[in-house]
């Protein structure tokens, strides 16, 4: 049995890892905590989920919910992360890592952390998504240069960021397949452009409105077809059960950086 350790266990994310993780008969929960004052503090992890008491109970502290903990993971914001990180490490224990916003010097802390412990991070868990991503950079790479590459992404209209991080996650994987910089290539807006397409050009179309959970295409168009591979999210509890996959995957593996790639069995590792 994996015992794992959820942060953020009281939030939407954390009580749909507490369902998956318990639906999963080779993984236990050691634990589940949430900052120093929250209202969950002391509650029951089942009772939490919707579920049946478990007899574990929420902590106020890493350090004492990753006791005999496996693995720690951790979807909770980029002002906490990294100390998450740093008593996963601490404790032992992998890190699947799956809160955003940090820095490029709070990821890289996270990234030293592999020399200690296994961690996997990532933008996206959905095992459909990682798979998408993979699909699409052997596309860019296979494809030639006149097939032009348009990302379109779809999401509810309370979402705040565009393009989204699973777009640009794609944009970056087709790059890659082409062997160029996103950052050189990407055109976020064409509003107001008076000139046509250039080449090499990866763009990005957002669209946010209703209850859209998520829809992402990677579009090649060339002048006498259009392949697109495309992605749809139905559930937002794809990302627990990812996730979880990732966390089974992850424990007892040796210190080091592993990605969904890893998960999949799409890397050379």
């Amino acid at each position: 049995m994996t015992a794992i350790a959820i942060a953020g266990c009281a939030g939407r994310m954390g009580r749909a890892l507490i369902r998956e993780a318990i639906a999963c008969p080779t993984l236990t929960l050691a634990g589940g905590f949430e900052a120093a004052g929250h209202a969950s503090i002391g509650a029951d992890l089942g009772a939490l989920a919707g579920l049946e008491p478990l007899g574990v109970r929420v902590e106020g502290a890493a350090e004492s919910a990753l006791k005999g903990a496996d693995v720690l993971i951790d979807f909770t914001t980029a002002a906490a992360a990294p100390a998450n990180a740093r008593a996963a490490a601490a404790a032992g224990a992998a890190l699947v890592l799956g809160a955003t916003g940090l820095s490029d010097a709070e990821l890289a802390a996270v990234d030293a952390l592999g020399r200690d412990i296994a961690v996997i991070r990532s933008g996206n868990f959905s095992l459909g998504v990682n798979l998408l991503a993979a699909l699409a950079e052997e596309a860019a790479r296979r494809l030639p240069d006149d097939y032009d590459i348009e990302i379109v992404e779809a999401h509810h209209r309370d979402k705040v960021d565009a393009p989204s991080g699973t777009a640009l996650m794609l944009g970056g994987a087709a790059a890659a397949g082409r062997g160029v910089d996103l950052a050189r290539r990407a055109v976020m807006s064409r509003t107001g452009q008076t000139q046509r397409r250039k080449a090499g050009e990866i763009g990005f179309a957002s669209v946010r409105g209703g209850g859209i959970v998520g829809e992402h295409s990677v579009v090649f168009a060339a002048t006498q077809e259009v392949v697109t591979l495309s992605h749809s999210a139905i559930d937002r509890a794809l990302f627990a059960k990812g996730a979880i996959a990732a966390a089974r995957f992850v424990a007892g593996k040796p210190p080091g950086l592993y990605s969904m790639r890893d998960v999949l069995g799409l890397s050379a590792r």
